[in-house]
């Protein structure tokens, strides 16, 4: 058994046979009187491929930043293979946001060496050679490329690590259809099998085929949690369907406020 430290708390988790990678207990964040996740309870195993799944303002983008570190929350707890999210996860966790945030004078050769430098699982090879495939030179600059080649640049770097947690805000968003094959691809070839690749979209059925499970996410709360293949044997749906009909905008009939 090893001992964490999950803010005041600590929590047990013997790292040995536990198959659970994150585990959520009574996630909240809030801003002021707001919530932007109320409540969250989930346990997420190893190996997966999970698609993320919500209208905007339903808490996709927060529970992203809070398990890759960048925002604490206000209440709960959040473990990823059993530390609570911070030193110990950032070489445990693969993270793509949502928004390019390098600078623009750097080339595709000074990422790689960047993501070298910082990240001891980052295979520089692969890289280069998933660079090749797309037609991306080594010298090219961020300043000059596209923003559909900008987010491939991003997602090479991040799936070109063997992280346990791989976190993709909205991967396939700023590129053309074609591409998004390449990239669903890249996802499905070169991530580690014995990780989990969680997938934030509003591209459901580009995305669709590739994932294994789904997390319905609704004004911070989880509304559904399950696997795609329970989704269609039991709805006789797509996930695309079930999504649309579970948010459904209601047009105004008109009425007080």
């Amino acid at each position: 058994m090893e001992e964490m430290r999950t803010g005041a708390d600590f929590v047990q988790v013997d790292k040995n046979v536990d198959p659970v990678l994150i585990r959520l207990q009574n996630l909240r964040k809030t801003y002021g009187a707001k919530p932007a996740l109320n409540g969250l309870d989930l346990e997420l195993g190893r190996g997966k491929i999970v698609g993320l799944l919500g209208p905007n303002g339903s808490g996709k983008t927060t529970l992203i930043k809070i398990l890759n570190g960048l925002l604490r929350p206000t209440e709960g707890i959040a473990l990823i293979d059993g530390y609570a999210p911070g030193v110990e996860t950032k070489a445990r966790v693969s993270y793509l946001p949502d928004r390019m945030y390098f600078a623009d004078w750097m080339r595709a050769c000074d990422l790689m060496d960047f993501f070298s430098d910082f990240y001891a699982d980052f295979d520089r090879q692969k890289a280069a050679e998933m660079f090749s495939a797309l037609g991306i030179r080594p010298t090219e600059r961020i300043k000059t490329m596209s923003k559909g080649t900008k987010e491939k640049v991003q997602l090479v770097l991040v799936m070109s690590r063997k992280a346990e947690l791989y976190l993709l805000d909205e991967p396939i968003a700023g590129v053309d259809p074609a591409a998004r094959d390449f990239i669903l691809s890249t996802i499905l070839t070169n991530y580690n099998e014995d990780g989990t690749v969680i997938i934030s979209t509003h591209l459901i059925s580009d995305i669709e085929r590739v994932l294994d499970e789904v997390i319905f996410l609704q004004n911070g709360q989880i509304v559904r949690h399950d696997t795609v293949d329970n989704i269609r044997a039991v709805e006789g749906k797509s996930v695309d369907q079930l999504f649309r009909e579970v948010f459904r905008a209601v047009p105004y009939q008109g009425g007080d406020f």
